[in-house]
């Protein structure tokens, strides 16, 4: 099986013909990314109430913080939509929600096994980090005031490094290689590692696609998730674009 050969010359005018092409997408099958995007806010909107209805602000943060880390799995139904667009296939629901099963190998659901694992690590350290410096914030706790007192502000900046660390390590891992296991009969250890080398080589210009990807998610996501709508499936199909400039296989 040839291995993938992934670009070192990315632009960061890519990027911006990949949100564009994203658009397009979106644009012409718009009740497939709305689909999707209702699945991720109907999820976080469960987590949200479920967690706040118990009063427990120390888990709530890390829920909310790290639920972006989920998105690509989310949106891997998006990067088929693109991909039988591309090829002019018929956009059917049967083969596009069959998607999480990728080429009939179960590399994606291994994947998914990461990305859930990913998850909960997070919220576990998140947790105890909110915990080190906000023990006391529980039920009846205002949540903007905990977080803007000065244990609040701490915990804040340190669960921004720790989380930014780990969200950047699941970006790298996951901004390839799972377009590449719809498009491609590859194993998930080829894929991740193409996923990682096309980040390293490309490190200024993923950086910033990384970067937009969190700021459009976490802007979409403070009107109670409702511009996820949106940004959910303009980025998921925009990484399939992406995908497709920086990898070729021979």
């Amino acid at each position: 099986m040839a291995k993938p050969v992934v670009a070192d010359d990315l632009r960061l005018k890519d990027l911006g013909d990949a949100l564009a092409a994203g658009w397009a997408d979106f644009r012409e099958h718009p009740v497939f990314g709305l689909f999707f995007a209702a699945i991720y806010v109907g999820v976080g909107l469960g987590l949200y109430f479920g967690v706040n209805s118990l009063g427990e602000v120390a888990w709530l943060i890390p829920i909310i913080a790290g639920f972006p880390i989920v998105a690509p799995f989310i949106a891997v139904g998006l990067y088929e939509v693109s991909r039988r667009r591309e090829r002019h296939l018929p956009m059917e629901w049967k083969p596009i929600l069959g998607a999480l099963n990728g080429r009939g190998d179960e590399q994606i659901i291994l994947m998914g096994g990461l990305v859930f694992v990913a998850f909960s690590f997070w919220v576990i350290i998140a947790h105890a980090i909110s915990l080190i410096f906000l023990p006391n914030a529980g039920m009846g706790a205002d949540i903007v005031t905990t977080l803007l007192s000065p244990a609040g502000l701490a915990m804040l900046g340190m669960g921004g490094v720790t989380g930014g660390l780990l969200a950047w390590g699941l970006f790298s891992v996951t901004v390839v290689s799972l377009p590449m296991l719809i498009d491609r009969d590859v194993d998930c250890i080829t894929a991740i590692i193409a996923s990682i080398s096309m980040v390293r080589s490309n490190l200024f210009v993923m950086l910033v696609w990384g970067a937009l990807v969190v700021i459009v998610l976490v802007i979409a996501m403070l009107p109670a998730l409702i511009g996820l709508f949106i940004a959910l499936p303009v980025l998921g199909h925009a990484t399939w674009h992406l995908y497709r400039r920086a990898v070729h296989m021979p």
